[in-house]
């Protein structure tokens, strides 16, 4: 992969272990790798692979038990639990894998648009502007339990796109989706990379895989390769 001059991300030699009874299991291996500004990288493997246990470091919501990440400059291990926070509420949404877990169950697709932009201290925008991108303007009235579950999804992309953040991550947005609303998924993901929205994806769907500008495949939590271009699976 040829070497971003200035990457938004930086994971250097990170490790991930997890205590389950008497046993320290090991969920990602002394991955290094870069996130260039703009990409759609993919962290693919199959399941147990440590995918998902990397993105949720990259996303803030755990700390490594080893290595460095820095995010647009700032060494993320230097700082306090509060910096952190502050640090991934300004700089990174996350979209969790269940739709619904990232929705307001008594928001309106607008509002949900306008809370994301609120919670992050942001000026007010045309929340049908910000659906119609994602295919979702004629419903800008219309609750989470009025979606399907792949019209959730893309709200939630949407959500995330909203509130304007350096980097969007999503820990296997289809894998509770049928292949149809899988695909319109994609479609929404390949659509903010395509905008120029940095995105972090966890997924083993191989039409995701082939959207990726940047990949990178795990296997029991080690780093096997890292390519960058079309990729064909």
């Amino acid at each position: 992969m040829e070497r971003d001059p200035d990457p938004l991300m930086i994971v250097d030699r990170v490790g991930v272990e997890y205590r389950a009874l008497d046993a320290v299991v090991p969920a990602v291996v002394d991955v290094s790798l870069e996130v260039p500004r703009g990409a759609l990288l993919v962290l693919a493997g199959p399941s147990g692979s440590g995918k998902s246990s990397l993105l949720r470091v990259l996303g803030l919501l755990d700390r490594p038990t080893r290595g460095q990440l820095s995010i647009d400059g700032v060494d993320v291990g230097a700082l306090s639990d509060r910096s952190r926070r502050r640090l991934r509420r300004r700089k990174l949404a996350y979209v969790h894998q269940r739709p619904v877990t990232n929705l307001v169950d008594d928001l309106v697709a607008g509002q949900q648009i306008a809370f994301a932009r609120q919670v992050r201290g942001l000026p007010p925008c045309d929340a049908a502007d910000v659906l119609g991108r994602f295919g979702l303007a004629h419903h800008v009235a219309s609750r989470p339990v009025q979606l399907s579950g792949g019209e959730q999804q893309r709200l939630a992309i949407a959500m995330a796109v909203a509130g304007e953040p350096r980097v969007l991550l999503a820990d296997e947005p289809t894998a509770e989706l049928d292949r149809h609303h899988a695909a319109e998924v994609i479609d929404a993901i390949r659509r903010a990379a395509a905008d120029g929205q940095t995105v972090v994806v966890a997924s083993h769907d191989h039409d995701l895989i082939g959207a990726a500008t940047h990949l990178v495949w795990l296997s029991e939590g080690r780093q096997m390769t890292v390519a960058d271009g079309e990729h064909d699976v």
